[in-house]
């Protein structure tokens, strides 16, 4: 059940963001965006909430447009109803594109099962040999089309991309995707974290046209973290994200039985908040 935030009247949900109007006719150019605690996971969302977690997704995004040279949806023009000031950002309404755009420095999930089976990513072709969580190259671009609500986001070619959306907001989004990933990963590693993969979403401003950065950035729900020291210690499972759900998703359910998933154990749900905590921390602590 959505919130009643007055002032404000809602008009869609994600898998974890629920979006709202201003009930004003003069801010039809904004949009409140308020992170959930919802969990998602498999393209499902999960029950029992994450505590604190729509705090945590809204406080590092913050940080990383801050961070982040580059046009970004939030606004300053009215602020944050104070109901919600903590999980919450106003920004700018745009044409969202209809890509999420993966980037992986490393070879991991989904990725590592498509490689495995044809030695390619997205098309991208790739280095035999490699293991699960190794180091690539370079980084690489592999896009995905993004499902409405309900559906499965399917990994796409990127001159798939191209004929969904153009080839010049194809390339921009492309270059933008892989340039942020290597700033984003630059700082990571100050804090003694690797960033193993992450996704993008970008809208067009209507105002000036331009690519413009949306959404969540580089939290623990967009994204792997890994710890560094651990890492080159061989120990590709210390993560602060969300993998410690997944693994015991795919440990107690399948995602393509159509059955309910199965309630989340009370020790994931903290593990995983502790996690998300752990990972702002570390990430703020950079100067």
């Amino acid at each position: 059940m959505t919130e009643v935030i007055p002032g404000w009247h809602h008009v869609y949900s994600g898998k974890v963001r629920d979006l709202y109007e201003s009930d004003d006719p003069k801010l039809n150019h904004l949009i409140l965006v308020v992170a959930s605690d919802r969990i998602s996971a498999f393209d499902t969302i999960h029950e029992p909430n994450i505590p604190n977690k729509g705090k945590y997704l809204t406080e590092l995004t913050r940080w990383w447009f801050e961070k982040l040279p580059v046009a970004n949806h939030t606004s300053n023009e009215v602020e944050v109803p104070e109901q919600v000031t903590d999980r919450a950002m106003i920004c700018l309404k745009l044409e969202m594109l209809p890509i999420e755009c993966v980037v992986r420095g490393y070879i991991s999930g989904s990725g590592y099962k498509d490689y495995v089976a044809t030695g390619e990513v997205c098309g991208v072709k790739l280095p035999a040999g490699l293991e699960q969580g190794d180091k690539l190259p370079e980084p690489i671009f592999t896009p995905a089309y993004k499902a409405p609500v309900g559906g499965h986001d399917e990994n796409i070619s990127f001159e798939k991309v191209v004929e969904l959306i153009g080839e010049e907001h194809a390339n921009q989004i492309k270059e933008l995707s892989v340039d942020i990933f290597n700033r984003a990963s630059e700082l990571a590693e100050k804090a003694g974290l690797i960033l193993a993969d992450t996704k993008f979403e970008f809208g067009i401003n209507p105002e000036t046209n331009e690519v413009t950065l949306a959404d969540e950035v580089l939290t623990p729900d967009s994204s792997r973290y890994w710890s560094k020291a651990a890492w080159e210690a061989g120990n590709r499972t210390d993560s602060f994200d969300k993998q410690q759900v997944r693994n015991w998703l795919a440990a107690n359910w399948d995602p393509t039985s159509g059955s309910k998933p199965p309630r989340l154990p009370d020790e994931v749900v903290e593990q995983t908040t502790v996690k998300y905590g752990e990972l702002v921390s570390k990430l703020k602590s950079i100067h």
